[in-house]
């Protein structure tokens, strides 16, 4: 199967398992594993590592309009390092304080690969989830998309210093909370714009009418070599942990003024017969996938 064959057999399970977290009384719960071989490209160092990878499960939580209470990691390698392991903790309690989260402990194992399990704990008495969009409403993205797809170019050059900056992401936690008050549905693009669009279709049963030009950052242009090379790390790679969100057309000026980071309107939500298009042509289904 899959990934996403899997996530809906276990939703089919346990319907608990929420969107982006799990939601339980309000707590917010989520979990993540990330790999060195598919997650961190050589050259990520260790406190990238631990940002990156307590922020993937912060991002889950910000997801759900909820505030971040704590994070717990379970990091396994081959050999145990000081230094690394010194600064994977730096690097997970930085992420954490930079979202007025708390990173409280975790677990130790050896791996023959470097790997790290994340968990995330929120809390929320009124969470957005992917399925309250209704058309005629407004789709939005908070700040700019391809960061993590130009970081990886960077890493591919050797460029190392300025990847490891632009693979360190802020979960968007202060934005999620402002927003939830205003979005019907709303998600994180870890999966790039594309495939969000596309969950966020099927749980809302209704489609997307995406127009361009879209907030792509500016790494993008400095390392792709053509529009073709922009637009994949833009609308496709994925990893970004931006906010995708729907709201009613007349509150998007009051989104943009309750965000703390930049919001942008990139189309409107439509009737689920007439699919997700950018531009007026389909937008493929497509987008990072977890191996």
């Amino acid at each position: 199967m899959d990934e996403r064959a899997v996530l809906s057999r276990i939703a089919d399970r346990l319907p608990a398992a929420g969107d982006d977290a799990a939601v339980v009384d309000g707590q917010v719960l989520t979990t993540d594993m990330l790999h060195e071989r598919t997650d961190f490209p050589g050259g990520t160092t260790r406190y990238t590592a631990g940002w990156r990878a307590v922020g993937a499960s912060l991002s889950d939580v910000a997801a759900m309009g909820a505030e971040a209470v704590a994070a717990v990691a379970v990091y396994a390698a081959p050999a145990f390092d000081a230094a690394e392991l010194d600064a994977f903790l730096d690097g997970a309690t930085g992420v954490c304080g930079a979202v007025g989260a708390e990173y409280v402990g975790g677990d130790m194992d050896g791996h023959d690969e470097f790997t790290v399990a994340t968990t995330a704990l929120g809390r929320t008495d009124d969470p957005v989830f992917r399925s309250g969009a209704t058309p005629g409403e407004a789709v939005c993205v908070t700040g700019t998309l391809g960061r993590s797809g130009a970081a990886l170019r960077l890493f591919e050059r050797g460029e190392r210093d300025r990847a490891n900056d632009l693979f360190r992401f802020r979960p968007r936690v202060a934005a999620g909370r402002a927003l939830a008050p205003l979005a019907t549905a709303m998600m994180d693009s870890s999966d790039g714009l594309a495939r969000s669009l596309h969950q966020l279709a099927d749980a809302s049963d209704c489609g997307f009418a995406v127009e361009t030009p879209l907030p792509v950052d500016e790494a993008v242009g400095a390392v792709a070599d053509d529009d073709r090379e922009r637009r994949e790390l833009g609308v496709f790679f994925g990893e970004d942990f931006e906010l995708v969100f729907t709201v009613p057309a007349a509150e998007v000026g009051r989104a943009r003024d309750a965000c703390p980071v930049p919001v942008t309107e990139i189309g409107r939500v439509v009737a689920a017969g007439e699919g997700v298009r950018m531009d007026g042509e389909e937008l493929p289904d497509r987008g990072y996938t977890h191996g």
